[in-house]
């Protein structure tokens, strides 16, 4: 890569090359897996809000070449803010886009308030995580510390395949169990 490439020159061309991706998929995966352990307990579509929200800080950056990539927003302090922002806006949000999906528009899906924030905390929470695990720049303690306990616990291809088969597994899981729930009635 060019030494001479302004900042968001740089991360174009590694998202051209796939080294970076900002709002990526692969946060989905463990959101999956839990939505197929805690069922209506749980918003996946909350915990996807959230998971944008997480990363506008990271665009702003990218776009503006100005800033820290992975700052604030990709602490735990910085993340139970947009966790609460996720929640207050996301349930909303979420029963209107549930409202637009619904075969039976008569039957309307109400998402309780702690579910919505239960969704967003663990969204926020597993974001700063596996964000901590694969990027240098994220302090998850920040401003008690800037060290980063979770850089490389695992490969970046350790981390994907986790992510990846978390989803596939949690998606399975939860159609076979809806899929008997429903034969059962």
């Amino acid at each position: 890569m060019p030494n001479n490439c302004t900042l968001p020159m740089r991360q174009a061309l590694q998202i051209s090359q796939g080294k970076y991706m900002p709002f990526t998929p692969f946060h989905m995966g463990p959101g999956i897996a839990v939505k197929a352990l805690l069922q209506g307990s749980f918003s996946l579509m909350v915990f996807g809000w959230t998971q944008i929200l997480m990363d506008i800080q990271p665009l702003i950056v990218m776009i503006t070449g100005d800033g820290h990539l992975h700052g604030f927003s990709h602490t735990f302090i910085g993340g139970s803010l947009i966790a609460i922002i996720s929640a207050l806006s996301g349930k909303y949000l979420s029963e209107y886009g549930l409202y637009i999906l619904s075969i039976d528009k008569l039957k309307q899906i109400k998402i309780r308030w702690w579910v919505a924030f239960i969704s967003a905390f663990i969204g926020s929470f597993s974001h700063v995580l596996l964000d901590g695990i694969m990027h240098s720049d994220v302090e998850p303690f920040y401003p008690f510390t800037t060290n980063n306990v979770f850089l490389g616990y695992w490969s970046y291809s350790e981390i994907h395949k986790l992510c990846v088969y978390s989803g596939l597994v949690g998606a399975g899981f939860y159609f076979a169990l809806n899929f008997y729930q429903n034969k059962s009635k």
